[in-house]
């Protein structure tokens, strides 16, 4: 059996816990921050998990997690 290929957008985007969740950046925090309010921004900080609808899509692209 050939080993599977990781997509290479998904291991820049997304790495996953000891207990299997998908860790992602939160959305909507690359640029234009003086058109978001002062809540949305801090609101915004650090990182989040995923949905599990989502998750399940990227673990198909992370194989060896």
């Amino acid at each position: 059996m050939p080993k599977l290929k990781t997509k290479s957008g998904a291991k820049k985007r997304f790495r996953l816990t000891g207990s299997g969740k998908v860790v992602r950046t939160q959305a909507g925090k690359q640029h234009g921050m003086i058109k978001r309010s002062n809540t949305q921004i801090r609101n915004q900080r650090g990182t989040a998990i995923a949905e599990d609808s989502n998750a399940r899509m990227i673990k198909k692209y992370l194989p060896y997690g």
